[in-house]
């Protein structure tokens, strides 16, 4: 099912705004509820259904024989707020949570079994841990945490900096292409790119091309195919405004980290489970994908995803 709610926001930077929240339910009735979050380019269709084929962003960890398996499960997500390019203000992760509390007032939903975030989604929910405990029963934060760090900010300057040059020149798919392109170089590791593109460059047209510049191309025509200008800029934007005392907290919480994640650093990830004395787990993935593990290792998430969904991944 999928459906359009018009809500009057109290936005913390911008006073009150009238937005229209865009959701999508899979499911059975009455099933426990499972609030799902991606980056900033996901969206409200997580995963296949026999009413909406096509294929979701994390069609892989929601379906049949997984934890999130729709038949088990009531599936719950919906586009950002700003996702739609109409909202010219900075957005905080704060509205965002705000918005799902609203969401949830008008499906009649008491109270979340889990809220599963990954990267910006995972701010999203703990901010919606902070400010609406009891709408929730447990967190798993994968890739994201309390705050962004000044590394991973410096990257989605220079971003949006790209854009601007872009609108300056009147080109603003090529900036924002461009900006994608910066962006995959900070979502995945030195690692892959080695295992990947190791070879020999080409010269075409009398200029030198590299073996990953087909691959980089790629992701930028995608990205500027579904992606509005100003949604870009001021859900990049919501990531750095992010801030969050982990004492705030107070539910429990799986924090998921990836070694080698050069957006959110694991020293970050610590320092969440520290400040949430008591109430936050540490689990740590090893992988080649960087950042965008939470997109590559499914069977490995998914197995995290089953053991606090049991009750077993963070103090209760």
């Amino acid at each position: 099912m999928r459906g359009e709610l018009a809500v009057a926001l109290s936005m913390r930077h911008a006073g009150v705004r009238q937005v229209l929240l865009r959701y999508e339910v899979q499911g059975p009735a009455g099933a426990p509820v499972v609030f799902v979050a991606g980056g900033i380019s996901a969206h409200r269709h997580v995963s296949a259904s026999g009413a909406f084929p096509e294929q979701g962003w994390a069609n892989a960890l929601v379906a049949a024989g997984r934890t999130l398996d729709p038949a088990r499960h009531r599936i719950l997500a919906f586009d950002y707020v700003g996702a739609d390019g109409r909202l010219d203000a900075p957005i905080d992760t704060t509205d965002q949570a705000d918005a799902i509390a609203l969401l949830l007032d008008a499906l009649e939903i008491d109270r979340l079994q889990a809220f599963v975030g990954y990267s910006y989604g995972a701010m999203v929910g703990l901010q919606f841990a902070a400010r609406h405990p009891a709408r929730l029963r447990r967190l798993v934060a994968v890739s994201g945490a309390h705050k962004p760090h000044p590394y991973a900010s410096a990257w989605r300057a220079l971003q949006r900096r790209a854009v601007a040059l872009g609108q300056l020149q009147c080109a603003d798919a090529q900036g924002l292409a461009l900006a994608r392109q910066f962006a995959m170089l900070s979502y995945r590791t030195p690692e892959e790119f080695g295992e990947r593109f190791d070879s020999a460059p080409e010269i075409v047209n009398g200029r030198v091309r590299c073996a990953a510049e087909d691959y980089l191309d790629a992701a930028g025509a995608q990205y500027v195919a579904r992606t509005p200008v100003t949604a870009y800029l001021r859900l990049s934007e919501s990531i750095d405004l992010h801030r969050l005392d982990p004492a705030a907290v107070a539910v429990p919480v799986s924090v998921v980290a990836v070694e080698g994640d050069r957006l959110v650093p694991l020293a970050d990830s610590v320092n969440l489970v520290e400040g949430l004395h008591g109430r936050g787990q540490l689990r740590v993935l090893r992988s080649p994908y960087g950042h965008d593990a939470f997109l590559k290792e499914t069977d490995r998430i998914d197995l995290i995803l089953a053991a606090v969904l049991r009750g077993n991944g963070a103090a209760q």
